[in-house]
């Protein structure tokens, strides 16, 4: 079992998306976080699908068993193997995560997350996509949070960028300044 990271998954990432339609990709990839979460909880399942002490076949027999009771396609099925036995399978949860950074890119989307200390109204809402729509040049899809240790204001994270203009962010900022001098 070997861990993948960074530039491998990035080119697993990539075959993925060579074998798939990009339409079915979201559909696919919750199907996926399902064997991933699975191998997650399931130490017997996780050695199946990536340990040496079982052959090719027997790690292929699974991973078709699986595919079936996901409706998951041929191409799939495939890719799934070739992790498997390319010794790789294990890190399936970083190859999902490009997978999804990889078709946002494609889709031309960004995702982020707006926490603030109160739900907010939806012409906010609208506004505040807006204005990520312009700054990013991409299609916005937000996940809102609320976090009453805001005060108040917003804190907003795209991508690894992160806008604090939360009351207690700026009060952070005032207190920085004021120790500094």
């Amino acid at each position: 079992m070997r861990k993948v990271r960074g530039a491998k998954a990035k080119k697993y990432a990539k075959q993925f998306l060579n074998l798939v339609s990009l339409d079915q990709v979201p559909e696919i990839v919750d199907k996926l976080n399902l064997v991933a979460t699975l191998m997650k909880k399931d130490k017997n399942f996780r050695n199946m699908l990536a340990s040496p002490s079982f052959n090719d076949e027997e790690r292929s027999n699974v991973i078709g068993y699986l595919c079936e009771k996901l409706s998951l396609s041929e191409e799939v099925k495939k890719f799934l193997t070739f992790l498997s036995k390319t010794g790789v399978l294990i890190g399936l949860n970083e190859i999902i995560r490009y997978i999804n950074t990889l078709y946002m890119e494609l889709k031309k989307k960004v995702k982020g997350i707006v926490i603030s200390a109160v739900e907010l109204p939806e012409s906010y809402k609208q506004k505040i996509i807006e204005s990520l729509k312009a700054v990013t040049d991409r299609e916005v899809e937000l996940q809102y949070e609320i976090d009453p240790s805001l005060i108040g204001g917003v804190r907003i994270k795209v991508g690894s960028t992160m806008y604090d203009l939360s009351i207690k962010g700026q009060l952070g900022l005032l207190r920085d300044k004021l120790i500094k001098g």
